[in-house]
C-alpha cells in the first residue's frame, strides 16, 4: 500500500485494524512529519489515532504520550537519516521498530505504558527530551 493510500485509509478510519502495527504507527508519523512538519503531525496523528480507535469501540487503546513520544522519535532520527522512503528509514533505525519500549527508558523514569496519567495526557520526558 502506498504511503498515500495507508494515509487516507487511516483518515478515514476504513483501515484494516489488522494493518495497524506498531510500524503502522510509526509510518504514519513519518508520512504527517514528511507532509506538515513536526507541530503539524503531532496534532494529526494523535487525532486521526483517537478517530481510529473510536470507530473501533477501542478507545482503551488510546495512549496520550506514547503516540506523541512516538512521533518526536521518529522525529529525532528523521533529522539524522538518509533515507527518503519509511521502508529504508526503518531499516536504518531499527530500533524503532524493535527497541522501542527501551528508547523510551531512556527518556523516562517510569513505566510511560502503564502510568493511567501518561494514557490520558502527554507527559514530558523526566530523563531526556525528545527534542
Amino acid at each position: 500500500m502506498t504511503d498515500e493510500h495507508f494515509q487516507l485509509a487511516f483518515e478515514n478510519a476504513i483501515l484494516d485494524p489488522k494493518l495497524f502495527s506498531h510500524e503502522a504507527h510509526l509510518r504514519l508519523a513519518w508520512i504527517h512529519i514528511n507532509a506538515f512538519g513536526i507541530d503539524i503531525a503531532i496534532k494529526n496523528v494523535t487525532s486521526q489515532l483517537m478517530n481510529y480507535v473510536t470507530g473501533l469501540g477501542m478507545t482503551y487503546k488510546y495512549h496520550e504520550t506514547v503516540t506523541i513520544a512516538a512521533v518526536r522519535a521518529i522525529y529525532h532520527f528523521m533529522l539524522k537519516s538518509g533515507s527518503d522512503n519509511f521502508k529504508d528509514f526503518i531499516k536504518e533505525f531499527p530500533r524503532l521498530k524493535y527497541n522501542f519500549k527501551e528508547l523510551l527508558s531512556k527518556h523516562y523514569g517510569f513505566d510511560v505504558f502503564t502510568t493511567e496519567e501518561a494514557r490520558s495526557s502527554f507527559l514530558e520526558p523526566d530523563l531526556l527530551p525528545f527534542d
